[in-house]
């Protein structure tokens, strides 16, 4: 078994690349989409529910871990891998973005960060030194380095002033991080949509060297217009032969948008927490299962999906268990959604791999006009 992680390029069509990051724990396909397991769960679904999806790995969060149970007790029972039943490969995020959306009484200072927890309202630091401890303790394969993000919209001043810091705390981490073989550290680009400061954070991480990058500060209530403005340069500002992550995103348009400009890695919540407020993704766009035009529909969510909700249930019953709140509307929906986005994923990769990305994004866009939408 290997012990070191590396990142092999395969394809590429344009911008859109596919390749292999392999680790001691399995190879990881880019473009890759990595379910969010916030608390050592993807909710609603088992992990070799997970794992039948496609899902070659798993975002935990080191935030919600530290405040429960707490990465001490998951170290004392085995790391996270056994404590959460899954062996593949787990990448932990480094708090930063959950002090900023969700702590209390937050004060950033050059050292880091204290707040209050939103579970009980307990006192707490974090810093660049402890988020490498936590995500040592988790026993993260992927880690990321400890950085501030502002949400937007914010004056470049202040968007200058949080990257400056976040490259400071980025040194920070990889001293903290050390020597630690078959694991690996990405660093955060940070700058808002302003290109000269993304172009100066990424100067800055590659003088400090991480083992792959990620496009941070997006998706915080800019707009997929600017978000993908930020794209257009973006991805090209990092090494070539290191895995690019863009951090919390998102809907399938905005997947498909990323990985046409350089995105190797994404995560997002979303394809699980619609799945439990009753929306299913599917190839003709959004289907709102509580609508009452559903109940008495015997077609699937999308003939086309070989998921167990599409194969085995119908829209009638779909939508009659989430009037009802039954526990099986979410696990069969959750299921269904995280489903469709690996199935993207991998029409993604093989559109790359024989120089059809452009065909992909064509017929991905035809049959959502074609399709009957409903609104989120």
């Amino acid at each position: 078994m290997t012990q070191h992680v590396s990142f092999n390029l395969h394809h590429t069509d344009g911008s859109a690349r596919t390749g292999i990051l392999s680790t001691p724990r399995g190879d990881i396909r880019t473009p890759a989409f990595m379910p969010v397991g916030t608390a050592a769960t993807v909710k609603a679904m088992m992990p070799e529910s997970v794992r039948a999806t496609g899902a070659d790995i798993l975002l935990g969060n080191t935030y919600h871990l530290m405040l429960r149970p707490t990465a001490e007790r998951i170290d004392r029972l085995g790391g996270l891998h056994k404590f959460m039943n899954w062996e593949r490969p787990i990448l932990t995020d480094s708090g930063g973005f959950q002090v900023m959306s969700l702590a209390g009484l937050r004060k950033l200072t050059e050292k880091g960060v204290t707040f209050k927890s939103h579970v009980d309202g307990s006192k707490h630091e974090l810093t660049p030194e402890r988020s490498m401890e936590i995500q040592r303790l988790l026993g993260s394969d992927i880690v990321m380095c400890f950085d501030e993000c502002p949400a937007l919209p914010a004056t470049d001043e202040r968007v200058a002033e949080s990257m400056r810091l976040s490259m400071r705390w980025a040194a920070r981490s990889k001293d903290a991080f050390g020597d630690r073989p078959g694991h690996a550290l990405f660093g955060i680009q940070q700058g808002g949509v302003n290109q000269d400061l993304r172009g100066e954070s990424a100067e800055a991480l590659q003088q400090i060297g991480f083992d792959g990058y990620a496009v941070g500060g997006l998706a915080v209530g800019e707009g997929q217009e600017a978000m993908f403005g930020v794209l257009d340069y973006a991805p090209d500002m990092l090494p070539k032969d290191k895995p690019r992550y863009l951090m919390g995103v998102g809907k399938p348009d905005d997947i498909v948008g990323a990985v046409k400009r350089g995105i190797d890695m994404m995560d997002c919540v979303l394809p699980s927490r619609s799945g439990r407020t009753g929306q299913a993704f599917t190839r003709h766009g959004v289907v709102n299962i509580k609508n009452a035009r559903h109940q008495d529909d015997p077609r699937p969510l999308d003939e086309n999906c070989s998921c167990p909700a599409c194969r085995n249930y119908s829209r009638a019953y779909l939508h009659h268990v989430f009037r009802a709140k039954e526990m099986i509307s979410g696990m069969l929906l959750t299921w269904h959604n995280l489903h469709y986005y690996q199935d993207l994923m991998q029409e993604m990769r093989d559109a790359i791999a024989v120089g059809d990305f452009a065909g992909f994004e064509s017929r991905f866009h035809a049959g959502r006009a074609a399709g009957d939408i409903e609104p989120l």
